[in-house]
């Protein structure tokens, strides 16, 4: 029989790490299945872009997959049971379940519950296709002179702001952050930042701690208000709730906790990649969720499970980072150097040269789910006689 490997989400984690698999197995030992609830591939990192006003381009996953041996379930993702290998699924034909041998599970993020009073009613957000959508219909009927609020300073708010800013110039936009805006980013980065900020109107408002949201605006806990007609939430994300259902180890965020091959410390049959998967970087601190996270994370995932069910070396190592990359709107842009373990250093290109870059490193993430297996040379290995067993029984040491 064939070993049964099926791969939960088709983001950038997931999408790349079917891809990788199909190119290291060979067809006549492995069945992977890659289940999503979109027929197409998302790029969440151009949602910014999606809900501002702009039309990415569609890329169906059958296009993206076929001749790869992937097959492809457009279903959504009920409840995984690890124990017995099973995963739940509600797709055309109402309630399903689907076993397997390996779970690579990589259902990414949404946004968090920011508990904040009046959040979830009234405030939009950028984390899925449907939610840059809405905002991007709501944006459209705002008139001239309306108010828009992003809430956040890190890269996502950042990114909504300037993008919203740029596509409609007729709106009063600002931003809130309970600390700085671009914290995280070094001084020259940040002194852009405010450049950008001043160019494109945008208001900003840091020591800002929003404790209710409105219809007409939030309110601040110095009991101060900021007015808006839309307010834009991008202070944090969340894990869908289905790993920590189950008996898989999760931390106290509900993310798997994974060694540095990306498999489960609790169950050896299941991986984990992307925002869903928690793993330690450089001098023992998680990695962050972010696409340049995602992508190495899938390539380690899949090249682990491919040498232990072909009985070759493991690979070994801690992924990091070198650079930040920060859209704001389409002619400006930061490429931000970083330390191996996340830490901003001076060295920071900006200007349309650091948009430039910015989209080329976008558009070569989606290049890369583009072509899944054209990214390193086919090398379909055959599964090594009782290896699949002893991988599913050898527990994984915790990090």
């Amino acid at each position: 029989m064939k070993h049964r490997i099926v791969v939960l989400g088709a983001g950038y984690a997931g999408a790349i790490a079917a891809g990788r698999l199909a190119r290291r197995l060979h067809r006549d030992d492995v069945e992977i299945t890659l289940v999503n609830g979109d027929a197409e591939f998302v790029e969440r990192i151009r949602l910014h872009q999606l809900a501002s006003g702009q039309d990415l381009r569609r890329r169906p996953l059958r296009d993206l997959f076929a001749g790869t041996g992937v097959r492809l379930r457009q279903a959504r993702v009920t409840s995984v049971d690890a124990d017995r290998r099973t995963v739940g699924l509600t797709g055309e034909h109402g309630a399903e379940t689907l076993g397997y041998d390996t779970l690579v599970y990589a259902l990414g993020s949404t946004s968090a519950d920011p508990g904040v009073p009046g959040a979830a009613a009234h405030a939009h957000t950028v984390a899925g296709k449907q939610d840059a959508l809405r905002l991007r219909a709501r944006l459209g009927e705002l008139a001239p002179g309306a108010a828009v609020l992003v809430v956040g300073g890190g890269l996502t708010g950042i990114e909504a702001a300037t993008e919203i800013a740029e596509a409609r110039p007729d709106l009063k936009v600002a931003i809130a952050a309970r600390g700085e805006v671009g914290g995280r980013l070094s001084g020259k980065a940040r002194r852009h930042l405010r450049g950008v900020f001043g160019r494109l109107g945008i208001a900003v408002h840091e020591g800002a701690d929003v404790t209710r949201v409105g219809a007409d605006g939030v309110v601040t806990a110095a009991g101060g208000g900021i007015p808006a007609e839309v307010t834009v939430w991008t202070a944090g994300f969340g894990v869908h709730p289905i790993a920590a259902a189950g008996t898989l180890e999760v931390s106290d965020t509900g993310r798997i906790v994974v060694d540095a091959t990306m498999r489960s410390v609790s169950h050896p049959d299941v991986y984990a990649v992307g925002d869903a998967a928690l793993a330690e970087g450089p001098g023992g601190k998680p990695l962050r969720m972010a696409c340049a996270t995602a992508t190495p994370m899938a390539w380690r995932a899949a090249d682990a499970l491919a040498a232990r069910l072909t009985g070759r070396t493991v690979p070994e190592g801690t992924i990091g980072y070198s650079v930040q990359c920060i859209s704001l709107g389409r002619r400006d842009g930061m490429l931000q150097k970083v330390t191996h373990d996340d830490r901003p250093t001076p060295t920071v290109i900006t200007g349309r040269t650091g948009a430039r870059i910015k989209e080329f490193i976008c558009s070569g993430a989606a290049w890369s789910v583009s072509h899944p297996t054209l990214l390193m040379p086919a090398r379909r290995r055959r599964i090594a006689p009782g290896a699949a067993a002893r991988a599913r029984e050898a527990r994984p040491a915790t990090p």
